[in-house]
């Protein structure tokens, strides 16, 4: 169901422009308000991105476990957060892996044409959608205590790339980047996104101690590159599968993989980065 917000007859910039500020301030308020307020935010839009991937799956011709995919999508989400939340222990991830291989067991008793072709896809949809979401945790809790900055300051980075490349590229686009994959890109979207981005990180720096200069710069630099670089894998999924969009539910923005596409990719980086090199005297 597409959230028209009555912006049908405005065009796909204005549709884009309203759309994004209302979910933008949505968004801000939930991570803020508290830790279950992010959990909450999270969890619906890995559920409804999950679907929205399974459903392109589906009209491919490719028959996943669509139940199990999203049970086991919906539970790592679910246990890595406790974890880090501390109120499960760490042995508690062991139970993931078990959960997990049972879709080979329920494959095989079921009469499918190419089972593990669905199971494939069915597990693509945990690594692309649910372990980055659940990744976020541990973005948002490594002092320990949730902190909201860490999280609010890495969809502002996302959000900069998102929004100077694409009106860069609106603007000023004359130069392909990626002809293969996404023919709309250009250099010089690329390149507006990652000055707005880098900006953005020094105003960050200035505002959330959480984090150094160098190192909100350095989540910048992960965002310009992987980010950027996520955008091309959904529409290589896309174009793949033979799909224009992932979804109309968000006016101008197309569905939850085309709005998510930049964050799931560098979600794994960011949190690879902040667990390892947070504690190195930068």
């Amino acid at each position: 169901m597409r959230l028209r917000l009555g912006l049908d007859k405005l065009s796909n910039v204005g549709q884009r422009v309203i759309a994004g500020a209302i979910g933008g301030t949505l968004m801000i308020s939930f991570i803020c308000l508290s830790e279950w307020t992010y959990f909450v935010l999270f969890f619906c839009i890995c559920l409804l991105a999950m679907l929205e991937f399974y459903k392109l799956i589906g009209q491919a011709g490719i028959k996943p476990n669509k139940l199990f995919g999203i049970t086991s999508g919906m539970t790592i989400y679910t246990i890595v957060f406790f974890i880090e939340l501390g109120l499960l222990n760490f042995q508690f991830y062991f139970l993931l892996f078990p959960f997990l291989f049972l879709l080979f067991l329920i494959e095989l008793f079921q009469n499918n044409e190419k089972p593990f072709v669905n199971i494939a896809f069915t597990f693509l949809g945990n690594i692309y959608i649910a372990f980055p979401f659940a990744l976020l945790h541990a973005c948002a809790f490594v002092y320990r205590d949730y902190h909201y900055e860490i999280i609010l300051g890495l969809l502002l980075l996302v959000w900069s790339n998102d929004i100077g490349g694409f009106f860069s590229g609106m603007l000023l686009g004359k130069n392909k980047l990626f002809v293969r994959v996404s023919p709309k890109k250009t250099w010089e979207g690329s390149l507006g996104g990652a000055l707005m981005t880098i900006t953005t990180s020094l105003i960050l720096s200035l505002f959330y101690k959480n984090l150094n200069p160098i190192q909100w710069f350095a989540m910048a630099i992960i965002i310009i590159v992987i980010g950027s670089c996520g955008d091309l894998v959904e529409s290589l999924l896309k174009r793949s599968l033979a799909i224009k969009d992932s979804g109309d539910v968000i006016p101008g923005h197309g569905g939850f993989l085309d709005r998510f596409d930049s964050l799931l990719l560098s979600a794994p980086f960011i949190a690879a980065f902040l667990k390892i090199f947070l504690s190195l005297p930068l």
